[in-house]
Order: structure tokens, then C-alpha cells, then sequence
């Protein structure tokens, strides 16, 4: 029920991915809501935030497709930035205020000599301005109230850490990393290894897991599908997320047991998966892992 007693719209059984191309200056939690109210879907979720100065990949899972939003949070992402050198900031971004400047401008060579310590397994420090929780509080909230920020390194993988373009005040660079990885951080960090000062002025994400900016549609184009009754071309499938998942093709009886959360018996070679993806007549039924010589339902749609 509403505050006024009425009772709450539940929304509509909607289900799959949304792969927004999110805006600059917009949170990414704004745009969950505004997917959602477009679809009048009943759930939706979001699979990795994005900073509002930043652009890009921003999946969004709506109904059963919340349920693999863990398998997206896990996914490998890519992304290009920009830094500007002269000025440290706050934020490692262009929001933040100005805390240092130098009159120092790293090379093309010199940037190219520094990257190869920045790429394979490394540590890193989240940003002071993070969504990280220090003691059950946001790092963000702690440091706009002036509070000091402690946060441990931890570890992270980039696979490719490259510079694409160079003018005299800014370079370029394109990022294929795994989970948790920041750009500002990999920008802060890369910045002080040139003995320069700089800030991330440009964020743009290109990849999540199998999602990336070919499928990709934006705000105003989906609000364009609404208005004629198409929105639902805006709409990839529940699996779409699952597409490196071996897939098993099951029977009527065998689907019934899985959403029962019942066990099947499977092939040999399922069993060598850490997870299987149970379909009966195309549809998704379960994700499955093996267990004792069977494969037990993990996650049930119902769809």
C-alpha cells in the first residue's frame, strides 16, 4: 500500500536487458528508475554503476534477468578515458576541487615506458570517492564530510592498458579490466608514476561481459520506442548475459524438477562445467551446477 492507502502497481512481467548507453551528468540509479517506469516492469537492477561524469555501458536487468545480475557485477569490462595534466583534483575526476597543479607533461614515450606497471594482476587503492563501505558508511559520504578515508589496496587484473592518443595537454587510453577495477585509480596512480598531475576528464565505459556499445541504445531512443509502442526492440534476452554458459536442452519432466528445485541427471561432459544453463524449448529454465554426479538448480526463472 501507498502512503495514501492505495494499493501499489505492481508493473508488468518484463524480463531481460537493457544495455543503456548512459548519458553524462546522470547517476545511474536515476536511470534504473527511468527503464523501468519506460517498461512499467514489475524489477530492474543495474550491473556495475557508473559515475555521473561518466558515459557508456550501463546493463539493466529487468524481472527474471535481476537474477543474473551477480554474473555481470563478475564480468571483465572495458573502457577509454582521458587524462588532463596540470591539476590533481579531489575526486581524480572533473568534479572534484583542485588540489595540485604542475607545469609537467609526460611524453608519448614516457607514458608508454610507465603503463607496462599498471597492467597484468596488480594493487590498487580505491578512490577516496567511492560507493566502497568503511564501518557500514559510503568512502564518498565520509569524505565530503571531511572525515579521513582509509581504504586498503586490494588485488585487480588489466589485461590491456594502452595509450591511443596524445596532445599537449591530455592522453588517451583504452582499458580492458576485470572486476572491481577503477579507472581513476589506474589514472591517479599512473599520474604520480610520471611524476605529473592530472585527472580523468573524459569516462567512457565500452564493455560489459557480452554487452558492449554495438548493442548498446540510449535514453531518448528507447523514450522513442515507448512512444510508438516498440519499446520492447529496446528489450535483449534473460540468457543474452549467460552467453558463455554451456547450454543443456532439457526435457518437459526434467524442467518441472528444476523448478522444483529438484536435481537432473545430465551428460558426462555437463559435469565439467562450474555452471550449466537448462533450456527447454528455447526457454531458460535454471542455471545448474554440478554437484555428486548431478546438476542442481542455483537460480530458477520463471518466465
Amino acid at each position: 500500500m501507498d502512503p495514501n492507502g492505495r494499493k501499489k502497481r505492481r508493473g508488468n512481467p518484463v524480463h531481460g536487458w537493457v544495455v543503456l548507453d548512459k548519458p553524462h551528468g546522470l547517476g545511474s540509479t536515476p536511470m534504473v528508475s527511468k527503464v523501468r517506469w519506460l517498461f512499467s516492469a514489475a524489477k530492474a537492477g543495474h550491473a556495475g554503476t557508473l559515475d555521473p561524469l561518466a558515459t557508456g555501458i550501463l546493463p539493466i536487468a529487468l524481472g527474471e534477468a535481476t537474477k543474473t545480475v551477480p554474473f555481470m557485477m563478475d564480468a571483465a569490462k572495458s573502457y577509454t578515458f582521458e587524462i588532463t595534466w596540470g591539476e590533481t583534483r579531489s575526486t581524480q575526476d572533473a568534479e572534484g576541487e583542485i588540489t595540485r597543479t604542475s607545469d609537467v607533461r609526460p611524453s608519448e614515450l614516457q607514458i608508454i615506458a610507465a603503463l607496462a606497471e599498471f597492467q597484468g594482476d596488480i594493487q590498487q587503492v580505491p578512490p577516496k570517492f567511492s560507493a566502497i563501505k568503511i564501518d557500514g558508511k559510503r568512502a564518498y559520504d565520509l569524505a565530503r564530510a571531511g572525515e579521513p578515508v582509509e581504504i586498503k589496496s586490494r588485488p585487480v587484473r588489466v589485461d590491456r592498458f594502452e595509450l591511443t592518443a596524445v596532445t599537449q595537454n591530455t592522453a588517451s587510453f583504452a582499458v580492458d579490466c576485470g572486476k572491481g577495477t577503477y579507472i581513476r585509480s589506474l589514472a591517479r596512480d599512473l599520474t604520480a608514476a610520471l611524476g605529473a598531475c592530472g585527472y580523468v576528464s573524459v569516462l567512457r565505459r565500452t564493455r560489459v561481459g557480452p554487452f558492449t556499445t554495438a548493442q548498446s541504445i540510449t535514453l531518448d531512443e528507447l523514450s522513442l520506442m515507448c512512444d510508438v509502442a516498440r519499446v520492447s526492440e529496446g528489450l535483449l534476452s534473460v540468457s543474452t548475459a549467460l552467453d558463455d554458459i554451456p547450454v543443456l536442452a532439457v526435457t518437459e519432466k526434467d524442467a518441472i524438477d528444476l523448478k522444483h528445485g529438484r536435481g537432473i541427471h545430465a551428460p558426462p561432459e555437463c559435469l565439467n562445467h562450474a555452471n550449466v544453463r537448462a533450456e527447454s524449448d528455447g526457454v531458460l529454465i535454471a542455471l545448474c551446477q554440478p554437484r555428486d554426479g548431478i546438476l542442481v538448480p542455483k537460480r530458477v526463472f520463471n518466465m
